[in-house]
C-alpha cells in the first residue's frame, strides 16, 4: 500500500511538470481569456477573437500561442501583411514547431507571395531539422507556382533584337496551381491576356547616334502554352525599321516545354528572317536545362547559333547561366556566355535582377561605318555587356511595370583592339485581361 501510494505521487507530480514545463516552452500559462478567443475564433467570430488575443499579446508579448491564432485571424480575412507581421514574431521564437510555420507558409500562400512562401518552407526545414509532409507538400506548391510564373511572364526584353533571345529568365516547365486550402478555398483565376508596351534608348561615347527601341506586344495564354505576337521598331543610324516577331511556348508535360520564335523584316536594319527554339527539361533539385539554336538569314549571308542554359532556383533566387557557340566558315567558332541572377521579392512578377555578358555578341546589332553595312561583321567583334533590372506591380496586382539600365563595352568593327562605349535604359508597361 505504501509502494502504491508512492508510485500515485510520482505519477501525479510527473504530469503536472509535463504540463507546467509544455506551457513555458510556448511562453505562456492556462489563460481561461485564450480558451474563449479560440472557440470565438472558430465559430468564425475574428473581430471578437482578435480583440481578446490582441490584449493577451499586450499583457504578454511572449504568449506564442495567443499570437499565433491572432496572424491565423488575421490571415483567414485576408489581411496578409498583418498576419505575416505577427507570424515573424512567432517564428523567431518558436522555431521548432512545425505547425506555427505551415501556418506562416499558408498564409503567404493565400496572398500569393510565393516566393517568399518557398524561402519559408526552406527556412522551416533548415530549423525543424526534419522532413515533414506538410511543409514539403506547401514547398512544392510555392516552387511550382514560380515556376509557372517564371514560364508564362519571361518571355522577352521587347528591344527586339536580332536574334530575340527572349528566353534569358525564362525557366521550369508547366505546373499545376493548387487549390487554397482550408478557410480560404477560392480559385486563383489568372488573366489569360497581357499587353506589353517597351521603349528604351542606347547612346554611345563616340561615332554612333543615339538607336532607338520600342515593341508592343500581347501574350494569349492557350491549352498548350503561350502565344505572343510582336512588332518591333528601331530607329538605328538615320533609318527606320519594323520587324515583326512571333514567340510560342508549347508545353508536353509537367517536365518539358518549349521555346519556338519566328521574325520577318523587310528593312536593312533587321534579318530578312530569324528562327529559333530550344527545348526545356526539369531536373531534380529545381535544376532547369536548355539547348537550342538560332539561325538568322540576311541577304548575303546566314548565320547559326548553337545555345544552351542551366537554371536553379535556390530560395528567393533565380541563376541562369546561357552559351552561344556560333561556328565560323573559318573553323574558328566564336563564344559567349550570359548570366542572369534575379531575387524575386513577394512573387514571380516583383524582382530585382542583373545580366552580364561577355564574349562575341549574339545579338547581331547592325551598325554601318561609311556606306558599308556591318551586321555580319559584329559577330566577330569582342563585347562585355551589365544590366539592371527592376520590376513591380501595381496595387491590382494586374499592372506591372519594369526598368533598366545597362551599359556596353564593344570593340570597334573597322578599327580591332579599339573599343566604345554605350549606355541604355529602358522601361515596359505590362497590362493583364
Amino acid at each position: 500500500m505504501y509502494t502504491k501510494k508512492i508510485y500515485t505521487v510520482l505519477l501525479i507530480w510527473f504530469f503536472a511538470y509535463a504540463g507546467k514545463g509544455q506551457d513555458s516552452a510556448l511562453g505562456e500559462t492556462a489563460d481561461p481569456g485564450f480558451q474563449q478567443a479560440y472557440d470565438l475564433a472558430f465559430e468564425g467570430r475574428h473581430a471578437s477573437a482578435r480583440q481578446l488575443l490582441e490584449g493577451i499579446v499586450k499583457e504578454d508579448p511572449e504568449n506564442i500561442k495567443a499570437r499565433n491564432l491572432l496572424a491565423s485571424t488575421y490571415s483567414w480575412q485576408g489581411q496578409y501583411r498583418l498576419a505575416r507581421q505577427q507570424f515573424n514574431v512567432v517564428t523567431s521564437r518558436s522555431r521548432e514547431n512545425a505547425d506555427i510555420w505551415e501556418a506562416a507558409i499558408k498564409n503567404e500562400l493565400y496572398a500569393k507571395n510565393n516566393a517568399t512562401a518557398l524561402g519559408l518552407a526552406n527556412k522551416a526545414l533548415f530549423y525543424l531539422k526534419r522532413d515533414t509532409v506538410a511543409i514539403l507538400r506547401l514547398r512544392d506548391i510555392a516552387r511550382q507556382r514560380l515556376e509557372q510564373k517564371a514560364y508564362t511572364t519571361e518571355e522577352g526584353d521587347g528591344r527586339g533584337g536580332d536574334l530575340s533571345m527572349g528566353d534569358q529568365g525564362a525557366d521550369a516547365a508547366n505546373a499545376e496551381e493548387e487549390r487554397r486550402p482550408e478557410m480560404v478555398a477560392e480559385a486563383e483565376k489568372e488573366p489569360r491576356n497581357r499587353l506589353d508596351f517597351g521603349n528604351a534608348v542606347t547612346v554611345f561615347d563616340q561615332r554612333y547616334d543615339p538607336m532607338v527601341y520600342s515593341s508592343v506586344s500581347l501574350k494569349h495564354q492557350t491549352k498548350v502554352g503561350s502565344l505572343i505576337p510582336r512588332i518591333n521598331y528601331s530607329n538605328r543610324l538615320g533609318k527606320n525599321g519594323l520587324q515583326y516577331d512571333l514567340d510560342l511556348y508549347p508545353k508536353f508535360s509537367k517536365r518539358f516545354y518549349a521555346y519556338l520564335n519566328y521574325g520577318y523584316s523587310n528593312s536593312s536594319i533587321y534579318p530578312k528572317h530569324k528562327l529559333g527554339g530550344d527545348l526545356y527539361v526539369n531536373l531534380p533539385g529545381a535544376f532547369e536545362f536548355s539547348a537550342g539554336g538560332r539561325h538568322i538569314l540576311y541577304d548575303t549571308n546566314d548565320v547559326t547559333v548553337i545555345t544552351n542554359s542551366l537554371g536553379h532556383y535556390r530560395g528567393n533566387y533565380y541563376f541562369s547561366l546561357r552559351s552561344y557557340i556560333t561556328p565560323q566558315p573559318d573553323k574558328l567558332t566564336r563564344f559567349s556566355g550570359n548570366l542572369l541572377v534575379r531575387k524575386y521579392l513577394k512573387d514571380a512578377e516583383n524582382y530585382f535582377g542583373i545580366n552580364a555578358g561577355m564574349g562575341y555578341s549574339p545579338e547581331l546589332r547592325q551598325i554601318i561605318s561609311g556606306e558599308e553595312l556591318l551586321a555580319e561583321t559584329l559577330l566577330y567583334v569582342e563585347s562585355q555587356r551589365l544590366s539592371l533590372e527592376y520590376q513591380f506591380t501595381g496595387k491590382n496586382d494586374r499592372n506591372s511595370y519594369r526598368a533598366n539600365i545597362g551599359a556596353t563595352r564593344q570593340e570597334l568593327a573597322y578599327a580591332p583592339g579599339e573599343f566604345f562605349y554605350g549606355i541604355s535604359g529602358g522601361i515596359t508597361y505590362q497590362v493583364k485581361f
